[in-house]
């Protein structure tokens, strides 16, 4: 068991956050739930949209604020005026990490680019988050994360074959980005300690998003194959896929020849000796018919009845869930997956906890998200500025 007493691992590094919405922001926020200090910089009166995004409000705030706002502190500053930018410029050089993901040449044009940063801190890691990357003839454009996925291959693949492409139901580019930007900022942090000098990492969304495509590159390359929209399952590879049940549908996983011989026992049938099915080449060749033998069993079943035999025969199989089930999951519950933190406007929020999980220096998630502007005084006096400082920087519209 951990001891409490032991800091999280990234304690002592201050991270400063200028990024908006997900991609940036994520990425902090992953370097904060292991401990970092997040100082995250608002435009004054202009606060970061994610605090109002989402399907869901309570008291006008989204419910995705409390998630990726946590484990930091909000201080406001006014980049695109000098005071504010010196301001930025004397929190940097008290800082390990700067994650922005502004359009690329934003920082430069506010005079607070690396050049600029690295000469007041030769160690300030500085993480930059963009569609396009800080390179190229493209670098200047606007990226979203759904722009990023199609860029990057997987928009094409997401979908029914006869229907134009569709998209997962959460931002995916963004959120993937986020973690190499975090993953990036790891290994550069680990640099420093042999080099004692920062670096750029340059995450871009859609170069994020093909690290996910697995073959597709080389398939066509080299084969000439083009990978199509095939829906719930992946072609060529059987049976995989979802299944319906009598209250409900499960995913399945037998395209290994082990668990396909459990799942054959589990059905009383003899596929895994019939030619058809008996190696995951004519499993791949005869998909449908194979996935429609699953079903004709399923269809008899209970989603409880199919996961129960599916657990005694060693078939991996599993429930499809929505945020309900996820609430109610004994398993979830037990590796305390989801936890619940309190917000001073919002109240109790359960949400996603801290992920992967260190046996001796564990993540927390213990500041809840901050009201705009909240540390704005703190963290200004911790950089010498005195209170009458504070009150003229605030008349002038700078903080």
């Amino acid at each position: 068991m951990p001891d409490p007493s032991v800091p999280p691992p990234l304690s002592g590094i201050r991270v400063i956050e200028l990024g908006q919405l997900i991609a940036g922001p994520f990425g902090a926020q992953l370097l904060g739930d292991f401990g970092a200090e997040i100082i995250k910089v608002e435009a004054p009166g202009m606060p970061d949209p994610a605090r109002g995004w989402g399907a869901a409000k309570k008291n006008g705030i989204g419910l995705y604020w409390p998630i990726i706002g946590r484990n930091k502190t909000s201080l406001t500053l006014n980049l695109r005026e000098p005071e504010g930018q010196n301001i930025l410029k004397d929190l940097a050089a008290t800082a390990d990490v700067l994650v922005e993901n502004f359009r690329p040449g934003t920082l430069e044009r506010w005079g607070i680019g690396p050049d600029v940063l690295h000469a007041i801190n030769p160690r300030l890691i500085i993480t930059r988050v963009s569609g396009y990357g800080q390179t190229g003839p493209e670098s200047h454009k606007a990226g979203y994360a759904s722009v990023g996925e199609a860029k990057g291959g997987l928009r094409y693949l997401i979908g029914e074959p006869d229907r134009l492409p569709s998209r997962a139901g959460v931002s995916l580019g963004d959120t993937m980005t986020g973690t190499f930007a975090a993953l990036g900022t790891m290994m550069a942090l680990y640099a420093r300690e042999r080099s004692g000098k920062g670096q750029i990492v340059d995450a871009a969304i859609y170069e994020t998003v093909m690290a996910f495509i697995e073959g597709l590159i080389p398939e066509y390359a080299i084969a000439g194959h083009t990978r199509e929209r095939s829906g719930p399952i992946l072609p060529k590879v059987a049976p995989s896929g979802v299944y319906p049940c009598k209250d409900g549908i499960v995913i399945i996983g037998a395209n290994q020849d082990g668990p396909f011989r459990r799942l054959a026992e589990m059905c009383g049938a003899d596929w895994a000796s019939d030619e058809r099915y008996a190696t995951h080449d004519a499993r791949g060749e005869n998909q449908a018919e194979l996935d429609d033998r699953i079903t004709a069993w399923t269809r008899q079943r209970t989603v409880a009845e199919v996961l129960l035999a599916c657990e005694k025969h060693g078939v991996p199989c599993g429930p499809v869930n929505r945020a309900r089930e996820m609430l109610e999951d004994a398993h979830i519950k037990a590796r305390k997956a989801i936890i619940r933190m309190v917000h001073p406007v919002m109240g109790d929020v359960p949400m996603q906890g801290v992920f992967p999980k260190l046996s001796q220096t564990p993540g927390r998630a213990t500041l809840p998200a901050p009201e705009l502007g909240e540390h704005t005084e703190k963290i200004l006096s911790g950089l010498g500025k005195t209170p009458v400082e504070i009150e003229a920087l605030r008349k002038r519209g700078i903080i």
